[in-house]
């Protein structure tokens, strides 16, 4: 039977056979005895997204150490309100950061970056939705329609599911409810690129000079 813990854009930990492409935590142990996850879905404001294999360390998923989740891809996980890992994923953290700093206003530490992301990715226990215009979304945002998640790349529209992308049309235009938290939006703007799951087919470019 598949644990329950893989994420979606809303930040839900459901269970799947699907394992995704990015592993993370949310700063400790949620799992019981049982390897069921029925209380708190988090211990402290530490969401991050890690690599799947890092050097040679090999963990028992759910075992007695934190709980292992697991995202189709980064940009799953910053829709849910995870950010990089500084320990097993420092170029991407750092660069995270950076294009965090003009949001911020100063060059940001792990702690103020998850201080802000805690406050703006969680509604008491649900996920947060921040209506914006969809025409000044950057790529890599997530917004929801219903219980369905979508993320823009380009002029296109992609649908999420456990497996990975499907086209779902055009950009849309409009107010729409966004998943992914405005400083996630302000480091995408900034020139941030997130790792894309292959179904998207989004061929990755490098952040402007500027930028980060």
């Amino acid at each position: 039977m598949p644990l329950q813990n893989r994420v979606t854009p809303f930040g839900q930990l459901v269970a799947l056979p699907e394992r995704g492409t990015l592993m993370g935590n949310r700063g400790g142990r949620i799992h019981d005895a049982s390897r069921c996850i029925a209380g708190r879905l988090w211990t402290s404001r530490r969401w991050i997204a890690c690599e799947l294999a890092w050097k040679d360390v090999r963990r028992t998923v759910m075992g007695e150490g934190y709980t292992e989740l697991f995202f189709l891809d980064e940009v799953t996980a910053l829709a849910a309100g995870h950010r990089p890992c500084f320990y097993c994923r420092r170029p991407d953290a750092r660069a995270f950061a950076a294009c965090c700093e003009a949001a911020l206003g100063e060059p940001p530490t792990a702690d103020a970056m998850d201080l802000r992301l805690h406050a703006e990715r969680l509604d008491g226990r649900g996920k947060r939705r921040h209506r914006r215009a969809a025409e000044v979304l950057p790529d890599g945002a997530v917004y929801a329609e219903g219980e369905d998640a979508f993320a823009l790349a380009g002029g296109r529209r992609l649908g999420w599911t456990p497996g990975g992308w499907t086209t779902a049309g055009p950009r849309p235009t409009g107010v729409v409810e966004v998943l992914t938290a405005p400083l996630v939006l302000a480091a995408l703007e900034a020139g941030y690129r997130p790792r894309w799951h292959s179904s998207a087919d989004v061929t990755p470019t490098a952040p402007p000079k500027s930028a980060c």
